[in-house]
């Protein structure tokens, strides 16, 4: 029993010891003014501290422990959303949060009250459509929007490797496609937090007739390039597909000052444009118009979303 006890402090021990390195790291690229790298760090530990936070299971952190890392996790997104703001740069300084790096190191004896008035950061949501109109407008590109469409679960929050589904059995004289999403253009491309994509098939009224598949949360962005390299299996037969139907593609990524995530944009491809090989489409305003009766270009600059067909017929 004493053994199990001191195996399990020093797995507890080695948790505290990986956030204190992620902490380091993260508040040492934000002295260095590697601002993009600091927000990907903070996000990743305040993740970490979120999960540990609202774990179910058994914990070795007690009630007020956990409340303490639910605050710290706030202070990390307030960071965050201070160096993606230049406006805001004084709302959450680098200063403050170096303060906190003792309650980190010493999480399981810390006592005091917390330095800073926040509140543990809340389960992350994702807006059901409609929601949006109660909230304030930001610029014209980037919105606060909902996401996720009208017939799938607005509750549905995409795991962080995303909801992929694997190719249908092939049935003789029918055909399957596969989309591999390589990569999005976007001007903004290196501040988008915990960015994928969410891809359905609907029909000319935006009913869903497929399961709605979320990709995997793309980690390598590059100049005004967002990359994904993942391939989506479409789940029914083409063949089967009603006519007028498309395929959509909505980018999503987490908006931690409003602590949601948004639709920031989207793309659709038509049935005429399936076709082996690649196919470069273009990028609209949200939000997403699944009947595609209002259309507006997100931007007049060369940036789109780069696909890559196959199609399998047996």
């Amino acid at each position: 029993m004493v053994q199990q006890q001191l195996v399990k402090m020093s797995d507890v021990n080695k948790t505290i010891q990986k956030w204190q390195a992620s902490f380091k790291k993260g508040t040492d690229f934000d002295s260095w003014g590697q601002l993009v790298e600091a927000i990907d760090e903070y996000q990743i530990l305040a993740r970490q501290l979120q999960k540990e936070v609202q774990s179910s299971n058994p914990s070795d952190f007690t009630e007020d422990q956990k409340k303490t890392l639910g605050k710290f996790a706030t202070c990390l997104e307030m960071r965050s959303a201070a160096l993606q703001c230049n406006q805001s740069q004084e709302e959450f300084k680098l200063e403050d949060l170096k303060k906190l790096e003792p309650i980190i190191k010493n999480i399981l004896t810390y006592n005091k009250d917390f330095p800073f008035d926040v509140q543990p950061v809340p389960l992350r949501k994702i807006l059901a459509p409609g929601e949006e109109e109660n909230l304030e407008v930001e610029e014209e590109d980037d919105t606060a929007t909902g996401a996720g469409s009208p017939d799938s679960f607005p509750s549905r929050v995409p795991a962080f490797q995303g909801t992929l589904l694997p190719r249908l059995p092939s049935e003789p004289g029918m055909t399957l496609l596969t989309i591999k999403i390589e990569k999005i253009g976007l001007k903004d491309a290196g501040q988008c937090i915990d960015p994928y994509i969410t891809v359905s098939v609907k029909d000319l009224n935006g009913i869903d007739l497929n399961p709605v598949q979320d990709t995997p949360v793309a980690t390598r962005k590059e100049d005004t390039y967002i990359h994904f390299n993942v391939d989506v299996e479409i789940q029914k037969h083409l063949e089967k597909l009603s006519k007028g139907a498309a395929i959509f593609f909505e980018f999503k990524h987490y908006k931690p000052k409003k602590r949601f995530t948004s639709t920031k944009c989207f793309a659709f491809m038509e049935m005429d444009e399936i076709k082996p090989g690649p196919i470069v489409i273009e990028l609209y305003k949200k939000p997403t118009d699944f009947k595609r009766k209002k259309l507006h270009l997100l931007t007049k600059k060369p940036l789109y979303l780069h696909l890559q067909q196959t199609l399998h017929k047996d």
